[in-house]
């Protein structure tokens, strides 16, 4: 009422003074600006949109072959997928064997504190596509680079030297039983030495890498693989 009475205040003047006319259009839009923004106001949506979170792990088929990843161990975004992949790498902290946090942001300050020695064990899953066998290659390839002699180096474990001129130079190759293990390790240089273990998954080879250093614990790094490779593979049908 008190608008209305206004409004008619106005219009009275209004025809006094032709001027005032700017006053009563001004007020009109006022009241209309006030009507729109409280009908707005009402009909605003409250809901806040969310990112849908990334499932933990994904079905990947690499060679045919059906392996279930955690989605954070995967190394490269580009493979956070579902799906064939010709390759998927991954890493995996040891012993816990959990994918590693995400990564900090490296700054001047920090890059001291970012050199550590690694903790993780590294994985590539890849198809092999007909390709020898990794446990064929110890048999039949390994054996003709290797030096006759062998050396234990801890309890069960052995290591063979690959000879100075062939393809794997400065290598050396560690063998065990029980657990299985058969690991090609480079040795430490400018940089530390890796190992790098191979077993094969139906259509796919996977490729494990952890440093040299670890082989004194030769048997819980036996058994994280096996672990590993249990945990990712698909129901059997």
């Amino acid at each position: 009422m008190t608008l209305l009475s206004t409004a008619q205040h106005i219009a009275r003047d209004t025809r006094r003074d032709p001027r005032s006319h700017m006053i009563l259009i001004m007020v009109a839009v006022t009241i209309a600006a006030s009507a729109v923004a409280l009908v707005a106001y009402l009909l605003w949506p409250t809901w806040v949109a969310r990112p849908a979170s990334a499932p933990g792990r994904l079905p990947v088929s690499v060679g045919a072959t059906l392996f279930n990843v955690p989605t954070a161990a995967i190394r490269r975004k580009i493979q956070r997928h579902s799906g064939p992949q010709e390759r998927v790498d991954l890493n995996f902290v040891f012993p816990s064997l959990e994918p590693p946090d995400a990564p900090k942001h490296v700054s001047a300050d920090t890059i001291e504190e970012k050199v550590q020695p690694i903790d993780r064990i590294f994985l590539s899953i890849s198809a092999h596509h007909d390709t020898l066998a990794p446990d064929a290659r110890v048999r039949t390839i390994y054996p003709r680079y290797l030096e006759q002699a062998s050396t234990l180096v801890e309890d069960g474990l052995t290591m063979r030297t690959f000879r100075d001129g062939s393809p794997y130079a400065n290598e050396d190759l560690f063998s065990a039983a029980t657990p299985s293990l058969n690991a090609r390790c480079s040795r430490d240089g400018q940089t530390p030495g890796m190992c790098l273990s191979e077993r094969r998954v139906d259509g796919a080879d996977l490729t494990f890498r952890f440093p040299r250093s670890w082989l004194p614990q030769w048997r819980d790094v036996a058994n994280a693989m096996e672990r590993l490779t249990a945990q990712m593979q698909g129901p059997k049908s």
